[in-house]
Order: C-alpha cells, then structure tokens, then sequence
C-alpha cells in the first residue's frame, strides 16, 4: 500500500484528526477503505471474506453527507467521517443483516439497533456488515453459513469468534473501527488472536437493543478497534443508557476516553494488577506464557504492583456457561419458526401444518452448532432436568460473581492470557466442539459474573510468530481502569517494539495454494 492507500493504515483517533484539519475528507477515506476491501475481501474462496455485505453506494453518500455538515460549520462528534464495519448480528435500516445464518439470508430490517443508531448520529460511516459465527455461536468464524473468515496473518489460520470478521476487518486495514459482541469472548478471543484490541463492557453498559439475541443474560456490544485510544473514542459513542433494554444501566458511562489519554503516560503508580492463579496454569501455549510474563513485567516497570490472586470458582465457569447458553439460545432461536421472518421452508404436500413447515425451516435454516446449541439447551430446561444443570449452573455463576467481587477488593484489575493458544488453523478443531469451547476458558468467566474486560496484543509467539493477547478485567462500571492500564502496557509494548504490532503483518493478498490449504 502507498500514497493515498496509507490512509488505512492510520489509527481512528489520527484519521479524525486530519478530517477535522480538513487535510482530507471522509468521502475520500472511504473510498480507500472500499477500494482496499475489493483489493484484499471478497468470498473466503479468494480472500480474508471479513465482510458479508458491503455498503459502498450508502457509505458515500454517508460520508458525502458528513463532509457538507462539516464545511457548513456544524458541531460534529470526534469520531465524525470515520468508516466502521458492523457486526451482522446487529440489526441495520436498508442493509441486510442475517446473523451469520441462513435463516435470516436477505432479511433487511425495518429499524436500527440502538449501536448503529448512534454510530450514524455520531457521523461514522458505515461500510458494511462483518462476517461471523451463526447467531454469535462459535470460537473461529468457520460456522458462518456463508463461509469462514481467514486471518490476515496467515490464511490457513482461524481469525477468532464469534466476531472473526469485525477482528479481521481490522488487521486487513479495511476499517479502522468495527463492532462486536461478547457472548463468552467473542470480542476478546478474535482480538487476541488477530493483534488487535477488544473490550466487552459491563453487562448493561451497552444496549442490546436490535442485537439479535443469542442467550439474554450475556450477550453484550462493544467496540473492537487497533489501538486502545480508538476502542475507548468507540465506546463512549456506543455506550449509555437505552430505555428501549431493559438490562440497560442508568449510569453514567465511564470516563474510559480519558482513561486511555492518562494510561498513555505509561505509569500505573499505585496500581494493583492481580494475576488470576487459575487462568495461568497449565494448557497455554508456551509463546503465549512467554509474551504473558514479559507483559507482567512491563506493568512492574510501569509501577504497578503485581500479585496473585484466587478465583476458585473460575474453574467450574465453563461447565455453567455451557449449560447456561444453550438454555437461553434455546429459548430465544424458538423465534425462527419460518412463519413471520426470514427462511420458510414448506414440505410437498397436501395440507401440510404449521409444525411441518417450523421442523423444515429450521433443519434447513440452522447450521450443525446452532443445532447442537438447541437440543443442549432445551434438554437442560426440561421437566425434571431444570434443576440438575439450569438450576446448579446458575449457582456456579453466583459463586464467580463472589470470587471476583472477593478479589476486586484486593487489586484495582485482574489479567490473563485471553486465549490460551494463537490462531489454530482452519478444520482443525470443527469436528471437536470441546476443543473449540476451551478456547473461552479465561474469556468465560467475565460474562457470568457480568464484568468488563479488555484483550490487547502483547507481542508475537516465538513458534508461530502469530499474536498473543492478554485480558484486563475490572469491577463493573469501572470500564476505565481497562483502559488506564491497557494504554499504559501498550504505549510500553509500542516503543519496546519500534512501533505498532501490526506493523509487523504481511501486505497480504493470499496466493490461491494458500486458500486451498
């Protein structure tokens, strides 16, 4: 990429700075997004495929519409003309969203989620919707009905899940900004994995109002973005109260963009940061134990004080959000009945019922994982099951919400590797769902006890030279402390580096026996 293609290569917060300049305008910034999604996207045949649907007609005009509020003199948002991808589990006015399923191909909404209602209000541009895992459920993008994503640092590599796409968007410099959800890490994990940043914030902080649900209690938006100071500028458009979510919180959104300026200092004097005892055993992989140690060390150097800390019930977290899932994705995909949205199979026949044309549907409709999801979930809700694994999971969860409540009162923040291996390759785990679901084991706990929590790149595995992540977490509501001490770790990592981790990514356009692999 030169001349005017380097343009993607900046951050969010520099891109807004020149658009406020005036040295550039956002019509011009994302053309050469668009241009660089043709150069580099596409089907997962012939490349990353982070996008689903790209928008170009309606970006323009978006950013056309931008540009004349801007040289009129009106007041706009700091993030105004920026482009950002969309999770395609968020619902959107005039474009298509299908939640990664069949059951939802070419369904356009009538209305926005509340997210995309205020991306729009705030002046980002929207290119279009990100691939991911059917209705969010999955560690690798490779349960998309309509193919897998593939990581920009090596294209025989999953790129993460359930928002593979929205993290891939990001390190193929196709959008600066992008969306997600976080079920049990599917903003974390992709983060980790592809060399970017994630935050999942607290359980209500973000509306899930037009987030087509997956399992109620868990589900929450977030931003995903290349630089702790652009995931922090996102949040604070993306967050706040809706009275439209009843799990909405009526707080005031923490101080998260300020946090990140002040963490940028690079000193956490008078920081606790506690090491989870339980998420650093055995099962990582050693170039991720390694970059995990080396980050400890450079919060040390920064002042903070690092020590450990217990979380006994994290342990049992994975069983209870296995039991806890699929009993909500039960319930909320029972909504998929081919009769008023969406898919509609009808059987040959003659006076063919209502229940024929649901079963078909929905054998049609559903890929193997959300089956799978289903029948768990509806067999854990059963009479004379409900308390046996409903019932006891939600115990489980209690008991996680006390140990770190327990633990907070010790440390300001808690840290873990995000995931406990790099990007693993494609087909390599579909046909084990246990192995793929040991991929959220340190991401899992964040959603049960309802907490925020941040992956951020800490350097390259010395056997595969792919990205490691490392988890921040942080009482509720204190989103910010994520931010003050990733900003702090990451300006350290940055200067130790000579510069961003993505810079060390290929120019990638894949070779076809690369996509054949």
């Amino acid at each position: 990429m030169s001349g005017a293609s380097d343009l993607v290569r900046l951050d969010a917060a520099a891109m807004a700075q020149r658009l406020a300049a005036g040295d550039v305008s956002s019509v011009e910034l994302t053309q050469v997004h668009l241009d660089r999604i043709a150069e580099v996207d596409g089907p997962a045949e012939t490349g990353v495929h982070a996008f689903l649907h790209v928008a170009a007609d309606q970006a323009l005009d978006a950013a056309r519409a931008v540009d004349a509020a801007r040289a009129a003199g009106e007041q706009l948002g700091p993030l105004a003309g920026v482009p950002i991808g969309v999770k395609d589990v968020m619902v959107t006015r005039g474009m298509p969203t299908t939640a990664g399923s069949r059951m939802l191909a070419g369904w356009v909404p009538p209305y926005d989620a509340t997210v995309v209602r205020r991306l729009r209000e705030a002046g980002l541009v929207t290119l279009g919707k990100t691939n991911m895992d059917e209705f969010a459920m999955g560690s690798s993008t490779e349960h998309s009905a309509f193919g897998p994503t593939r990581n920009p640092w090596d294209a025989t590599r999953i790129p993460g899940g359930s928002g593979g796409g929205s993290s891939a968007a990001l390190a193929a410099f196709e959008a600066p900004l992008t969306t997600g959800t976080d079920t049990g890490g599917s903003i974390r994990q992709p983060a980790a994995v592809t060399g970017t940043v994630g935050v999942k914030p607290t359980y209500g902080g973000v509306s899930r109002y037009g987030l087509v649900a997956l399992a109620s209690s868990l589900d929450q938006g977030g931003p995903c973005a290349r630089t702790v100071l652009d995931t922090a500028l996102l949040h604070e458009v993306m967050a706040g109260h809706d009275p439209l979510d009843s799990t909405s919180l009526d707080l005031p959104v923490p101080p998260v963009v300020a946090a990140a300026r002040e963490g940028a200092r690079g000193d956490l004097t008078g920081v606790r940061v506690g090491v989870v005892r339980e998420l650093d055993g055995e099962g990582y992989q050693p170039g991720v134990r390694a970059r995990f140690a080396e980050a400890l060390a450079e919060l040390e150097a920064a002042g903070a004080e690092v020590v450990e800390v217990g979380v006994p019930s994290v342990e049992h977290a994975l069983g209870a959000y296995y039991l806890i899932l699929p009993s909500e994705a039960s319930s909320n995909l029972a909504r998929f009945d081919g009769m008023r949205y969406g898919l509609r199979v009808v059987p040959d026949g003659d006076d063919v019922t209502a229940e024929q044309v649901m079963a078909a549907t929905r054998a049609a409709g559903f890929g193997d994982e959300a089956k799978r999801r289903i029948i768990l979930g509806t067999y854990a809700l059963s009479s004379g099951y409900y308390d046996a694994y409903y019932g006891s999971a939600q115990k489980v969860r209690t008991l996680v919400q006390r140990d770190f409540a327990a633990a907070f009162e010790q440390v300001d923040v808690l840290v873990s590797p995000t995931a406990p291996t790099t990007a693993f390759r494609l087909g390599e785990k579909l046909d084990d769902p246990l192995a793929m679901y040991l991929n959220d084991v340190a991401t899992i706990p964040a959603n049960l006890a309802g907490i925020p929590g941040m992956s951020l790149p800490v350097g390259l595995a010395d056997e595969d030279g792919l990205p490691v992540g490392l988890q921040v977490l942080a009482p509720a509501m204190a989103d910010d402390r994520l931010y003050r001490v990733g900003a702090a770790l990451e300006a350290r990592l940055t200067h130790a580096w000579g510069g961003p981790l993505l810079d060390r990514i290929p120019t990638w356009r894949p070779a076809a026996e690369e996509l054949s692999a």
